[in-house]
């Protein structure tokens, strides 16, 4: 080998494990971000429940979920007429007949307290800092929130494509209503990782502060 083609060779050697280097600090950053990315993930579970729970208490979002409580074995005894669910009206349109059928249903007083609960877990899981046995709790409540709202694409008709003028109807094939549902896989997820934080810093803390007793105990 000349001397020139050994210059080639070492300049390309260097040149592979430079592009080695980069792409190792890469994953290294990205390995770092763990605990920020738990962050972002809480704070994003916090923001959704509460934004979400706090358009229950409008009329449209109340109407809105009408279909899923309707047909839900778990929450149908909510409503008073279950069976006669009208049709919803267009987000801020205003129908009187259908606004009385779904205030003598009790659609809107349910839509409220499902608001509230909602609201509520939310600010249970924010309690993390101080209080991160509670936000554990409130993480699971979630994940059981998560399972029964994923329960919807089983009991609800209006979750798949069907219908006059449908070609398609039935798995995999999602309407609108069932898309806004099986984006609550991801809030499963969210929530069970949370939690699994939650406890973990939760226990830490327990551990450290019997360590600190023993050790003042035996002093």
């Amino acid at each position: 080998m000349t001397t020139q083609e050994a210059s080639h060779e070492w300049m390309h050697s260097s040149e592979r494990k430079e592009r080695i280097g980069v792409i190792r600090s890469f994953y290294i950053a990205a390995a770092r971000l763990d605990r920020f990315g738990f962050g972002m993930l809480r704070l994003g579970l916090i923001v959704v429940l509460c934004w979400i729970g706090g358009l229950k208490a409008t009329n449209y979002e109340a109407e809105g979920i009408a279909p899923f409580v309707a047909n839900s074995p778990l929450m149908n005894f909510f409503y008073h007429h279950p069976a006669e669910y009208g049709e919803k009206n267009l987000a801020g349109g205003l129908n009187i007949a259908n606004h009385e059928w779904n205030e003598s249903n009790g659609t809107y007083v349910f839509s409220y307290g499902l608001g509230c609960v909602i609201v509520g877990l939310g600010l249970l899981i924010a309690l993390h800092p101080v209080l991160p046995q509670v936000a554990a709790v409130g993480s699971f409540l979630v994940t059981l929130m998560a399972l029964t709202t994923l329960s919807f694409l089983i009991t609800t008709p209006e979750a798949w494509v069907s219908g006059p003028g449908a070609t398609v109807h039935g798995f995999p094939f999602l309407a609108l209503p069932g898309l806004l549902v099986v984006k609550d896989s991801i809030m499963l997820g969210a929530a069970i990782l949370t939690m699994a934080d939650s406890a973990k810093v939760y226990l830490r803390r327990v551990v450290h502060e019997a360590g600190e007793r023993v050790h003042i105990e035996g002093r």
